[in-house]
This record gives C-alpha cells, sequence and structure tokens, in this order.
C-alpha cells in the first residue's frame, strides 16, 4: 500500500510526515535554504525513510501565499512549486496545494491538553467562524468553520497584509515613523520575526535610543530577562496584535474563539498573557461589547499545519 504524504512549508522551516490512522508518523524538519525546492526537499526526506519514487498515492502540501492554477511561488523563500512537474518527478497520484493558514486552521480541530492557553475567558459558539492567528516569518489569518460531525473548512485569505491599525497618539508616531522608512505599513510589517525587529527600531528612533539588539530572539530575551526597552516593544507588539486580531473578529463574526499560533509569540507567553492585548482586542469604540464572551487561547503545539494537512487530505479523500 502506497504512503500519504503531508507537509507544512513556511519561508524558515519545511515540515513533512507521513499520514496513517489520521495521525502523523515520521515528522522531520527541513531547512528551506538547504534545499533548491520542496521537490529535493521530499526526495531527502523519503530517501531517509526508504520510500523509494512512485511510493507516494498522495500529499497534501500546505504551502505559504495564495494558491491559485498550477504554479505558485512561496511568499517568503526562494521556492517555486508546479503541480504537473511535482507530480511527474515524484510520480505521485494526486497533490492537494493549500494555503498554510488553511492547514493552520484546520490544525485547530486537533488540539490536546497542555497544547494552548487560555488568554481571554468565554464559550465558543461552533456555529460561528473561528479566528486563526499568528505571527512567524510572516503573518498569517485564517477562518474555520464547522460543517458538521468531523467536517471542518477553512476559508484561506491574506489579512497580515491588511493596514496596520492605530489606536492612540503612540502608536500613529510608530506607523509614521516606519511609513517613512517603507511606505505602506501592513499588519505584517511589524506583526512577525522581522517586524518585531522594526518596531524596536521605530521605539527606539522615536525615543532617541541606539538599539542595542538585532535580532527577534535577542529582543524577546531581553524582554524576559527584564530590559525596559525590550519589554516594552514587546508590549506594544502584543496590543497590536490585540488591535489586528479585533478587527478580524468583527468582519468575520468570529464568536467561535480565537488562536493566536505562530513561532514568535510562544516565545514569551508569559510576557504575552499579562500583556495588553486583551484590551487592544476590545477597543472597538461601540463595538467594544461585542467581545466579552469571545474565548481567545494562545496555542504552542509544535505541529498543527501539518495535522491540519493531514485533515484536510483525509476529507479529501473520504469525500
Amino acid at each position: 500500500m502506497k504512503d500519504l504524504l503531508v507537509g507544512d512549508i513556511g519561508g524558515t522551516n519545511a515540515r513533512f510526515a507521513l499520514w496513517r490512522d489520521n495521525q502523523l508518523h515520521e515528522v522531520r524538519v527541513f531547512a528551506t535554504e538547504d534545499y533548491t525546492s520542496p521537490e529535493q526537499a521530499i526526495e531527502t526526506y523519503l530517501e531517509g525513510l526508504g520510500i523509494p519514487r512512485g511510493g507516494l498515492a498522495a500529499a497534501c502540501l500546505a504551502v505559504a501565499g495564495p494558491v491559485n492554477g498550477d504554479e505558485f511561488r512561496f511568499t517568503n523563500n526562494h521556492w517555486r512549486l508546479s503541480r504537473s512537474a511535482f507530480c511527474q518527478r515524484l510520480q505521485v497520484g494526486q497533490l492537494l496545494l493549500i494555503n498554510d493558514f488553511t492547514a493552520m486552521a484546520l490544525g485547530m480541530t486537533r488540539l490536546r491538553d497542555g497544547e494552548f492557553h487560555e488568554v481571554c475567558a468565554g464559550q465558543a459558539d461552533p456555529s460561528r467562524p473561528a479566528l486563526v492567528i499568528g505571527p512567524g516569518t510572516g503573518l498569517g489569518v485564517g477562518s474555520l468553520l464547522r460543517l458538521g460531525e468531523r467536517r471542518w473548512h477553512a476559508l484561506p485569505g491574506e489579512g497580515g497584509h491588511v493596514d496596520l491599525p492605530v489606536g492612540n497618539a503612540r502608536e500613529a508616531a510608530i506607523h509614521q515613523h516606519i511609513h517613512g522608512q517603507i511606505g505602506h505599513v501592513s499588519a505584517e510589517t511589524v506583526l512577525s520575526g522581522g517586524g518585531l525587529v522594526r518596531l524596536y527600531q521605530a521605539m527606539c528612533a522615536l525615543d532617541g535610543d541606539t538599539p542595542k539588539h538585532q535580532t527577534p530572539a535577542h529582543i524577546t530575551d531581553a524582554a524576559l530577562g527584564g530590559e525596559p526597552r525590550a519589554r516594552a516593544v514587546v508590549e506594544q507588539f502584543c496590543r497590536f496584535l490585540g488591535r489586528v486580531a479585533g478587527n478580524n473578529v468583527l468582519t468575520l463574526g468570529a464568536r467561535g474563539g480565537v488562536y493566536i499560533v505562530g513561532g514568535v509569540v510562544p516565545r514569551f507567553a508569559e510576557l504575552f498573557l499579562h500583556s495588553g492585548f486583551a484590551a487592544s482586542f476590545a477597543d472597538k469604540g461601540c463595538m467594544s461589547g461585542y467581545f466579552p464572551g469571545i474565548p481567545v487561547w494562545l496555542v504552542t503545539a509544535e505541529f498543527s499545519g501539518l495535522l491540519g494537512a493531514g485533515v484536510n487530505l483525509q476529507q479529501a479523500l473520504d469525500h
């Protein structure tokens, strides 16, 4: 019997696994910069498991960017992919390509105890959409709809590229400073790994400080160590995330809950849980009363995107 492959390919890492019995097996992580194409990385993965070319019945890859047509160009890395060329090279019968946040959203249906923390208390309405949002290499935004017993539908989008919302004079000054450097300021401009550095540099410039940190890890480490400047930057990051998440909740009517995912926020989970995220999330003037009762969770599960790709593949095969 041939195998089923699932993959979750972001800007920095590509994760692959076999999908058997509705579960992940043989999970491996590859750095995208080490390979010229997804096919080469997958060939390396399959060779390591002793699976020959032609040994896959089907594959589902979650990819960072809008999915249309045969050709796909990854948003945050150098890879490109042709569905037809992929199937021919790997001799795979069926390839499903889905947006990475479609997969991330579907992965929320497989969360287990200990893989999430409550940020805002509430009761999810299963008849309404849930919002999935996460800063990583970029800012992903997706939504999840329950269709019935054990079936879900995830709606992809590019919500990370909406305009960065501004809620007070300080945020307006930050926005103006960044706009003076790069022009249009999207939410992703600030709410991502590289965005955290940009936010740090902007706040230093506004306050006449000389930046001391050059990477997201340095900033978060300094914040966790109690450095006031880094703490202020992380706090502002959390508040911007709250504003963007709140905007999406109003747009979607996402009373099904909000899942905060991605690689950035779990690095400073305790600071996030005690930040101004919740206040900014519900800071919507006459519509602030819409938010009490909407639950928000911080997700720390390691392979939600892979699981979501598996859920998508399984639903396609069972249909």
